[in-house]
């Protein structure tokens, strides 16, 4: 299905009104009175790349002889198929992630958007993501994009040394990443996000440092610093077991990551994640999604998702992968109509502990009232305000708790999973002896 040129025409003029405007406050809260069972942000998989990089475990394919076409209509049927099933009747955001996204045709884009509003409320204003390349994504197909409907993008620079790009098997150069970036921010100004890889083999703080700051005069409003996993099957993990590459040194990546949220600190850039960095507002609410617990289909092979199957009359959040490789996937939508793989309803418990783990990965941190809408009865005072060893972190002045929520400090942030290891225990240990205080307080 191609979009007609009306329908592309009010794609464009929806990217152009989204890019006037932030659409998050000063929290990162989306602006929305809907309620959150029936809103959600959605995920869409494209499963191809140009070439594996070294590093990725992804679920991805090199493409032999692919039809666009049907994976097209395939998309297209899962994302109503999947829509009508949640009961969902307003998307707040859109990401195409891959894979290589970027890689697709901009009809591929258009079409599945123009699905996602025929069947849901998707605002003029939503936030709509595409993953780039800079090899993929030369400045004219980058404002095709933005034709069909693309607001924002998201570059893979992962590094401006043309050593550690071929290390990491990318197929783009220093001074390729650098264009793009320029031409992006033409096209999308104040609305692209750079990606800067940390913890390399071999790598030395001053030098990426020196990256960082190359990139902070050349980047837009949004940078992710990442540190690289070495992950089994991968090609870097077989050089670093044969003894081919050094191993990553933690300690010296403890040291990047630390430096570098200082850099960016001074540079105007809020840490709103841990991973994350912002300024004038530029922060990602589909992300902030994901981090807030709110509900998020997953569309295309090997996508995860997680929401109310309320259109089939459930009422407990289930977290569904879809079937991982294409040619399967497809398969399934054609005859089921979606290509759900594996579908796992959550406990209560389990959700509690993905509100606390994602959400003290922002600044934010967990608000009493979003606790509350969670578990109403058992408040955070109640699980973690006469902990001796939450005590302690908070003597540390590694985490705060007050009138406003459970939240990590600025050094806390940095050691979130080492923080963990207290509270999720002790959130467990409270769940299972839970005789919620009759006042909420302190």
């Amino acid at each position: 299905m191609v979009p007609s040129r009306a329908r592309i025409g009010r794609w464009v003029a929806a990217a152009r009104a989204a890019q006037k405007r932030p659409r998050v406050d000063s929290l990162g809260q989306p602006r929305s009175s809907e309620p959150a069972s029936t809103r959600a942000a959605l995920y869409v998989h494209w499963p191809y790349c140009e070439k594996r990089c070294s590093y990725c475990n992804f679920n991805k394919y090199i493409p032999r002889g692919v039809e666009e076409g049907a994976l097209r209509d395939c998309l297209v049927t899962e994302a109503r198929t999947l829509l009508r099933l949640s009961g969902v009747q307003r998307v707040e955001s859109v990401f195409f992630g891959g894979g290589t996204p970027s890689l697709a045709s901009p009809h591929t884009v258009a079409a599945v958007l123009e699905a996602v509003a025929q069947e849901a409320h998707l605002p003029a204003d939503s936030e709509v993501t595409l993953e780039a390349n800079p090899t993929s994504a030369p400045g004219s197909r980058l404002a095709a994009f933005g034709a069909a409907g693309i607001n924002r993008l998201s570059i893979g620079v992962q590094s401006l040394d043309d050593t550690e790009l071929q290390l990491l098997g990318r197929t783009h150069s220093a001074s390729d990443a650098l264009q793009t970036l320029a031409e992006a921010r033409r096209l999308f100004p104040g609305r692209v996000s750079v990606d800067l890889m940390l913890g390399l083999p071999a790598q030395n703080v001053k030098p990426w440092l020196q990256q960082l700051q190359k990139l902070l005069y050349h980047c837009d409003d949004h940078l992710s610093l990442y540190q690289l996993t070495l992950e089994r099957g991968t090609s870097l993990f077989a050089q670093v077991q044969r003894g081919t590459l050094p191993a990553p040194d933690p300690d010296l990546a403890a040291e990047m990551y630390q430096q570098g949220r200082m850099v960016l600190r001074d540079a105007g850039f809020r840490q709103y994640e841990v991973s994350n960095f912002s300024r004038n507002g530029a922060l990602s609410t589909h992300n902030w999604t994901y981090w807030q617990c709110g509900q998020y289909l997953g569309i295309g092979p090997g996508a995860h998702g997680q929401f109310v199957p309320r259109g089939a009359g459930g009422h407990a959040r289930e977290a569904r992968i879809q079937t991982l490789e294409p040619d399967n996937w497809m398969k399934e939508v054609m005859l089921f109509g979606h290509g759900t793989r594996k579908c796992v309803p959550l406990s209560k418990l389990e959700l509690l502990e993905e509100v606390l783990a994602m959400g003290l990965r922002t600044d934010v941190g967990v608000t009493h009232q979003h606790w509350q809408q969670f578990e109403p009865q058992l408040t955070l005072w109640d699980v973690f305000g006469a902990s001796r060893e939450v005590k302690e972190l908070l003597a540390q002045g590694l985490l705060l708790l007050d009138h406003r929520g459970l939240r990590c400090s600025w050094e806390g942030l940095a050691v979130l999973d080492s923080l963990l290891l207290t509270l999720l225990p002790q959130l467990q240990e409270a769940w299972h002896l839970r005789t919620p205080s009759p006042v909420s307080g302190g």
